[in-house]
């Protein structure tokens, strides 16, 4: 997104692009940002505007680098402290090379009360950190009074407490509120009534809002609503009225009403009149009352910087008492006079000169995100305060000494003012696991890197596990990673990284992918040395093997992801709650197989079809046709077999490949043209001879009417882009996978265009095929060959061997792997054309190739700021684990920064299951049976009884069922020593089984009891 010629770098920026559009990315590339501040929050939120693309960002700092900084500013190395230079200087070079399409400056000049502020007419946003709020009230009035008002963000972390205020202007507008994709509805009926209300399908329900608006198309009856807007009111889930409907057709069918994204307008107040009547985003329901509390406890603390020209000293109870006074009068003050929390002022007074760097990665995610709203009008701003607290780190430290806070003159003092020399200790004799270096994990090893995870003198160890490569798209938001690191593996990359942060950081990296195959190396053994197991992953499949892994040993377990702007923390810690696994989301909705194959509705339809018939094509039947001819390697062979009545699998769609293999360049344009006749205008008019216009169902209603749309066939135009890109992307992917060679010349248009105009293309003949029409109807596994096509095959290979094209070489294809990044391997050219011919052949809007590559590719968006704030909470709870913190103590995070919401809720307290008599378990209970050489299954089942108290009926192991009584022979079994029956991998001593237990009720299933673990031979105590 070069400055100058404001084209997007789709390579760089795919996955922000796809959150943020192309509109509010340009408008990015022109905005002018101002930062002051650029300790550990102020170099939070430079790195993460940066890598989103402003045009340019100034950074500006009077303040010279300390020891106080290693803890705080991840950019800030010793030499900077030896020789004194000043932070915005220092951290300049490492900023800028973030993203080598923003131009980035450093300012030393000082600001204050006197500074001339006409310089701040060139930012279109000016953020401020660290500078005190008699100074913020002047800049955020100068802002407030420009035209077009200068957007003004300020933010501060001190201690355990965070602020975020934003003011852009008397009026600002938000293009689009929310960011998602406009829904569409399909319409089942519409009333002649005032008001008209509409209703959806069955099954659909609308997820529309009271004020809303809809435009309406393809309604048959009530056309003048066709093209029309209209304000909607909610009535149900499944419908909506939309006013008067009374003089309007009769309707008849069909229709759907599509969401109008509508410009909305916003107000904001400046800092002065804000400070008495704040407006707080709420963040933890289960206490409204603390964003009022901490705006009084943070001003409190304002004030007394003021008045005696210092903070409050680290554990001072005087200088307590004194904030507590000021925190008193000034809750007079406010219009809604809330009540003073004296633990939230006495704890921000003890730590307000301290520093948690893993708040400051929250609060930097959201304010980095209010930037980019301020300068695009993408999503909805904040109104007008955010405060997050970690009273939660402090409170279980109530007890300790105030001497346990005081600075020892290292790296992490500034972190020891929060939390205290033993749980610093702690942290650093930690061994944490991190699963995943790609955007969280860069932040995570950040985070762990500022905290000292990992770096005791006797213990403490960071393990990172990454099996993927460097691209050029993980650049944006991966910001361990630097252009000439492309192609490298993440996790030695990301490791030396970290280790510019932090030397003393011991850290081990591994490219292993964690899954059951790679068990030996993350074995039990392995899991039970880890504190902690962090996630950094983007699929569920991962993430619930690693959590039955940590369920399994005990382990806490702290999981993370985003989505775009979307993202969510989870924490699971052995006995106290749930585990990943014990929630299932509902699962993703597929597309039905008739409504792929015969009736798209809608985009996403055509784009699956086109993704099915690239990897039929050019990936499943050519590896079915190698691996045919590898088992059968000759032709002459299989010809004798199949003549004597040998029934070889898969031979007749094999030898129909073979015949009809292409052999020359002019062969693969005839292929993709004769396609083209099949899939759009043979395939629409076999459906309309299968269902003419006409046809109704039995209660007399159209067959075709929504969310079916009947096919018209697409008249071959070879002047047409859309159709001559389709023969050209496929034809190109057929010289792939048949070897045939392909020149310069082949390729050129007058080359490609005589080719096409010798087709012979054959006319439409209907069959009687019946075609699928029932939603529930999955795709048959095999297509029946009838007698007359085996014969068809018998003399087609017949012909190819005495034609000569039946040889080694024409055996072999080579079938294409989708790879959705490569935009010169014409992947998603095919994909696009053929999805957008099936979109025109149904009448259905097309989606241009961006679009298409996303749904398609299943590509996640994702943007750094939410990726930053997920992995500062992340490593908030981090902490706590690591304190051995009460249940209470750990909070869950959903968060959205588009709308913006953040919503923290308590953990899921673990469930317990009753068996009977007093006898319970939760999913973190073992049980364990020690054994000796002859122990029987009998002897097994007998102990388990005499240990636990239950009636075993069932013993599994894994998926193999070692005992249950009604299957054959399975009785016997009971004689049978256990290490007949089960044995354990060479590097273990047991085995983990599931024995199911009688229950109370008769007649009710059985059901299973926790783990049993089974020794083979008795431990030595």
């Amino acid at each position: 997104m070069a400055a100058d010629s404001m084209e997007i770098d789709d390579a760089l920026y795919s996955r922000q692009r796809y959150v943020l559009g192309d509109t509010a990315m340009q408008k990015m590339a022109q905005s002018h940002v101002f930062l002051s501040g650029i300790g550990g929050l102020g170099v939070e939120i430079a790195k993460n505007i940066i890598l989103a693309g402003v045009k340019a960002l100034t950074v500006h700092d009077t303040k010279q680098c300390t020891k106080w900084d290693l803890g705080i500013n991840f950019f800030i190395h010793e030499d900077d402290i030896t020789s004194q230079k000043n932070r915005a200087e220092a951290t300049l070079h490492h900023i800028a090379e973030l993203n080598p399409y923003v131009h980035v400056a450093a300012s030393t000049v000082p600001l204050d009360e006197t500074t001339d502020l006409s310089f701040l007419k060139q930012y279109q946003c000016v953020i401020l950190t660290e500078v005190n709020l008699l100074l913020q009230k002047k800049i955020n009035d100068f802002c407030h009074a420009q035209q077009p008002p200068i957007k003004f963000i300020s933010a501060d972390v001190y201690g355990i407490c965070s602020r975020l205020f934003c003011d852009f202007g008397d009026e600002f507008e938000v293009l689009d509120t929310t960011g998602e994709e406009p829904k569409e509805i399909f319409i089942s009926n519409i009333t002649q009534s005032n008001p008209g209300i509409v209703t959806c399908l069955e099954n659909h329900p609308h997820r529309l809002e009271t004020g809303q608006f809809l435009t309406f198309r393809e309604v048959n009856g009530m056309l003048c609503l066709n093209g029309s807007t209209h304000q909607i009111t909610v009535v149900s889930p499944y419908s909506f009225s939309i006013g008067d409907t009374s003089d309007m057709e009769p309707y008849l069918h069909g229709g759907i009403a599509v969401q109008v994204k509508t410009p909305k307008m916003l107000y904001f107040e400046r800092l002065e009149k804000q400070l008495t009547n704040p407006l707080c985003l709420v963040a933890d329901f289960s206490k409204p009352e603390a964003p009022l509390q901490t705006h009084v406890a943070m001003l409190a603390l304002n004030h007394f910087q003021e008045n005696f020209g210092r903070g409050p000293n680290i554990g001072c109870l005087q200088d307590a008492e004194e904030m507590l006074k000021i925190a008193m009068s000034i809750s007079e003050t406010l219009e809604n006079k809330p009540q003073v929390d004296e633990n939230v002022v006495k704890w921000l007074s003890r730590t307000a000169q301290g520093f948690l760097a893993p708040l400051a990665a929250a609060v930097g995610g959201v304010a980095s995100q209010e930037v980019l709203k301020a300068v695009t009008g993408k999503f909805s701003p904040l109104q007008q305060w955010l405060y997050i607290d970690m009273l939660d780190i402090v409170t279980p430290l109530e007890k300790m000494g105030s001497e346990e806070f005081l600075p020892r003159g290292d790296r992490y003092d500034a972190l020891r003012v929060c939390i205290g020399d033993g749980l610093c200790q702690k942290l650093h004799d930690l061994n944490v696991f991190l699963v995943g270096c790609g955007a969280i994990g860069c932040e995570m090893l950040k985070n762990f890197a500022l905290l000292g995870v990992g770096t005791g003198q006797d213990k403490g160890l960071v393990t990172i596990t990454d099996p993927d490569l460097i691209e050029k798209s993980n650049l944006n938001r991966q910001f361990l990673f630097r252009p000439y690191h492309i192609q490298k593996p993440k996790s030695y990359t990301a490791a030396e990284a970290t280790l510019n942060i932090n030397p003393h950081l011991k850290i081990d990296s591994y490219i292993n992918k964690v899954c059951p195959a790679t068990e030996n190396t993350y074995s039990d053994e392995f899991y039970t040395k880890q504190d902690v197991i962090v996630t950094a992953l983007d699929n569920v499949e991962a993430r619930r093997y690693i959590d039955s892994r940590c369920v399994a040993n005990l382990r806490p377990l702290i999981d993370s992801g985003t989505m775009g702007t979307k993202g969510h923390t989870e924490v699971i810690v052995p006995h106290l709650t749930e585990s990943y696994n014990s929630h299932r989301d509902p699962p993703e909705e597929e597309i039905p197989f008739c409504t792929l194959k015969s009736f798209p509705a809608a985009i996403e339809h055509t784009i699956q079809w086109a993704r099915d018939k690239f990897e039929s094509l050019f990936s499943h039947k050519p590896s079915l046709f190698n691996k045919f001819w590898q088992t059968y390697p000759s032709a002459e062979e299989v010809l004798q077999r199949i003549q004597s009545g040998e029934s070889l699998e898969g031979c007749f769609h094999v030898i129909k490949t073979l015949s009809r293999r292409p052999r020359s360049w002019t062969q693969c344009v005839e292929l993709a043209r004769l396609k083209f006749e099949k899939y759009f205008i043979h395939k629409a008019l076999q459906l309309l001879h299968s269902f003419p216009l006409d046809t109704r169902l039995k209660d007399g209603s159209l067959f075709w009417q929504s969310p079916k749309r009947p096919p018209f066939p697409v008249k071959f135009e070879v002047s047409d882009p859309l159709h001559y890109g389709f023969i050209v992307s496929a034809a190109k992917l057929f010289a792939t996978v048949y070897c045939v060679p392909v020149t310069e010349k082949d390729l050129s248009e007058e080359t490609i265009l005589k080719i096409i105009s010798a087709v012979k293309v054959p006319e439409f003949r209907p069959s009687n095929k019946v075609v699928q029409t029932d939603e529930t109807a999955r795709k048959p596994d095999h297509i029946a060959v009838s007698s007359e096509d085996e014969r068809n095959a018998i003399f087609q290979l017949e012909k190819s061997i005495l034609s000569n094209e039946a040889l080694e070489n024409d055996l072999k294809m080579k079938p294409i792997s989708f790879e959705k990044d490569d935009d010169s391997n014409g992947h998603i050219d095919f994909i696009t054309a053929a999805s957008n011919l099936r979109a025109k052949m149904y009448n259905i809007e097309p989606a241009d190739r961006f679009k298409t590559k996303r749904i398609a590719g299943k590509i996640i968006p994702a943007i750094a700021t939410a990726t930053a704030a997920v992995s500062g909470l992340v490593a908030l709870e981090l902490i706590k684990v690591v304190g051995g913190f009460s249940a209470a103590a750990y909070k869950n995070c959903f968060l959205n920064l588009a709308i913006p919401i953040m919503v923290f809720t308590k953990t899921a307290e673990v469930r317990r299951t009753e068996i009977r008599n007093g006898i319970s378990f939760t999913i973190w209970d073992r049980w364990t049976i020690y054994g000796k050489e002859d122990f029987t299954l009998l002897d097994f089942i007998n102990a388990v009884r005499e240990k636990y108290g239950i009636e075993p009926t069932m013993v599994v192991q894994g998926v193999k069922m070692l005992y249950v009584p009604v299957m054959p022979g399975h009785i016997k079994r009971l004689k049978l020593t256990m290490q007949k029956l089960v044995k354990p991998s060479a590097d273990k001593k047991y085995v983990d089984l599931t024995v199911s237990f009688a229950p109370e009720i008769d007649g009710e299933e059985d059901l299973p009891g926790p783990p049993v673990r089974y020794y083979f031979v008795q431990e030595d105590n």
